[in-house]
């Protein structure tokens, strides 16, 4: 499951070629904050003239206008990975799922092809954020913490301390759910490394398990801090180890080499350091 996500403006073509070789996960060509209003119709251009013919190799999804469903996901082909949704409520993703079913007959493809990231972006999303996780289509939730912050009169320090609570229904709204683990919001201090590894190591702590980005130089920071290091996969390992020997043995009884009791919630951490090693791109 991909660790980071590049936003790339959809009205730069020079951008969008380049950037499938710049170190992310996946790329989110965006029609929406990234493009000025009078590109919108230039951006739908661009990025369907590059959903026709990509050159593989990276996820490609497409981040629509919440306002404008029918127009944006007419750049959608079959090489598209998905769609992500600003401003996301259980109504708008209602809008989103009817029409997506549509662009899916348009273009032959089988119901629910599409899969949907939608981003917890205001009030409302944050009260139903249950019911968006359980939506159709949703793969993972996203948070988009500027447009928060301005909806709910919030002024983040630094590391965000502000949105501890929002962030935590995210992550319980995405593990009651049964989905992925959800995409952190975007760092805009593009000169800050250590304040992005800082901030993305606090994310990983809350239950996050990916990060956007708006600029290529973020990607390597961000994949770093989600990818377990090899301490932290061999002691995952020893933590499993020890548990199959208690459990073969009869005495159901498990110790690390510390002589302290691993018990389920410890085998199950270990069990998620070691899926998200192996499924690192």
């Amino acid at each position: 499951m991909a660790r980071s996500y590049l936003y790339v403006p959809g009205d730069r073509a020079d951008l969008i070629r380049k950037a499938p070789g710049r170190g992310a996960d996946a790329l989110v060509l965006d029609l929406e904050d990234a493009v000025a209003v009078a590109a919108k119709e230039r951006a739908r251009e661009v990025v369907a003239g590059y959903l026709a013919a990509p050159p593989g190799g990276v996820p490609l999804w497409v981040r629509v206008n919440a306002d404008r469903l029918d127009a944006d996901l007419r750049v959608l082909t079959p090489a598209a990975a998905g769609v992500w949704l600003p401003k996301a409520e259980p109504d708008l993703l209602h809008d989103l799922d009817r029409a997506l079913r549509d662009t899916e007959r348009r273009l032959g493809l089988p119901d629910r092809t599409f899969p949907v990231v939608p981003l917890i972006e205001t009030a409302r999303g944050v009260l139903d954020c249950a019911r968006v996780a359980t939506a159709p289509r949703v793969l993972r939730l996203g948070i988009g913490e500027a447009d928060l912050a301005g909806e709910l009169g919030i002024r983040p320090d630094p590391d965000r301390t502000e949105f501890a609570a929002i962030r935590s229904r995210v992550v319980v709204a995405s593990a009651a759910a049964g989905i992925t683990a959800p995409v952190g919001p975007v760092e805009t201090d593009l000169r800050d490394t250590a304040r992005l590894a800082r901030t993305t190591g606090i994310l990983l702590r809350q239950g996050f398990r990916a990060r956007s980005a708006v600029h290529p130089g973020q990607l390597a920071t961000i994949n770093a801090a989600f990818t377990p290091d090899a301490a932290e996969v061999a002691a995952a390992r020893r933590a499993l180890d020890a548990m199959e020997r208690a459990e073969r043995d009869g005495s159901g009884v498990a110790t690390d080499a510390d002589g302290r009791l691993l018990d389920r919630a410890v085998v199950r951490a270990a069990a998620e350091v070691l899926r998200r090693a192996r499924s690192t791109p």
